[in-house]
C-alpha cells in the first residue's frame, strides 16, 4: 500500500483546504520544495501535487514551486500532479519536466476526447482523477455536481488506456471523517486498473481498513490533513502498511 503525501499549492505555498473551498484554506508551508523533502525523508515512495489555483483558473499556475520540488526530489520518488491541466502541450512540458505522472481531472469529465488524446500521446503516464459526492461525478474544484455516475466513468476511461483512478470521496476531504471504505472497494472491484483513495483519512485504523481490502485492486491512499496536523505519523503509517502487506 502505498502511502502518498499530497502538497497542495496556493500562491506558491503548501495548503490544506476543507472540502475544495479554496476560502477555507490553512497554511502548512512557506516552502514546497521544502514540504517534498520532509516526506521523502520520512519514506514517502511517491508525491500527489495539486496546483489549486490552476484547477479553477483552468490552467497551470503554480509552475514554479512544482520546478522547485522537481528539483529537490524528482529523481528519488515518482511526483503526480493534477490541477488545471487542459491541453497536451502542458503536460508534455510537465512530463519533460520530470514528472511521472500527470491527473486529468475536470477535463476527463468534460472533454474525454482530450483524454483519450493524452493516453494515446503518453501511455503509462496518464491518471484520471474522478472527485464525487453520493456516487456522482464533480467538476471545476468540485463546484459542479455531474449526474455521471463514478463507476460508468471509470470503467469508460480504463478502456481509453488511464493508467489508474484516484477517487475522491468530497463529502470528506479535509474533514479527518475517515476514507470512504466501502465506495472506493466497489469501484476497484469495477476495475481492472489500480484505485488510489482520497478524502478524509484521519488515522492509523484507515490504513490498517485499506491494507484489508489492498487486494481488490487499492493501490494507495494519498494523504493530506492528517499528516500535516499530527493526527497521523506518516512514517509509523507507512511502516505498519508494509508491516501488513508483507
Amino acid at each position: 500500500m502505498l502511502l502518498i503525501p499530497a502538497i497542495d499549492l496556493k500562491d506558491g505555498k503548501c495548503v490544506r483546504l476543507k472540502q475544495g473551498d479554496m476560502n477555507d484554506s490553512t497554511t502548512f508551508g512557506e516552502d514546497p520544495a521544502e514540504m517534498a523533502r520532509r516526506w521523502v525523508d520520512a519514506g514517502a515512495r511517491r508525491l500527489h501535487l495539486v496546483d489549486l489555483n490552476g484547477a479553477f483558473a483552468g490552467k497551470p499556475v503554480n509552475e514554479a514551486a512544482i520546478r522547485a520540488i522537481l528539483r529537490e526530489v524528482g529523481n528519488e520518488v515518482p511526483v503526480q500532479l493534477g490541477g488545471g491541466i487542459r491541453d497536451l502541450d502542458t503536460i508534455e512540458r510537465y512530463l519533460d519536466g520530470g514528472l511521472s505522472y500527470i491527473i486529468v481531472g475536470t477535463a476527463a469529465v468534460k472533454n474525454p476526447g482530450f483524454l483519450l488524446d493524452a493516453c494515446s500521446a503518453f501511455g503509462g503516464h496518464i491518471i484520471v482523477g474522478l472527485d464525487a459526492k453520493d456516487g456522482k461525478v464533480a467538476t471545476d474544484g468540485w463546484s459542479k455536481l455531474t449526474g455521471h455516475e463514478v463507476i460508468d466513468l471509470a470503467k469508460k476511461f480504463e478502456g481509453y488506456g488511464v493508467e489508474g483512478v484516484i477517487y475522491t470521496d468530497i463529502g470528506r476531504d479535509g474533514m479527518l471523517s475517515g476514507i470512504n471504505i466501502e465506495a472506493t472497494v466497489k469501484l476497484a472491484q469495477a476495475l481492472k486498473i489500480p484505485v488510489i483513495a482520497s478524502g478524509g483519512l484521519s488515522d492509523m485504523a484507515d490504513i490498517e481498513r485499506l491494507c484489508e481490502v489492498e487486494s481488490e485492486g487499492i493501490e494507495g491512499v494519498i494523504c493530506g490533513r492528517a499528516i500535516y496536523t499530527g493526527d497521523l505519523d506518516f512514517s509509523a503509517a507507512q511502516a505498519r502498511a508494509d508491516e501488513l502487506n508483507g
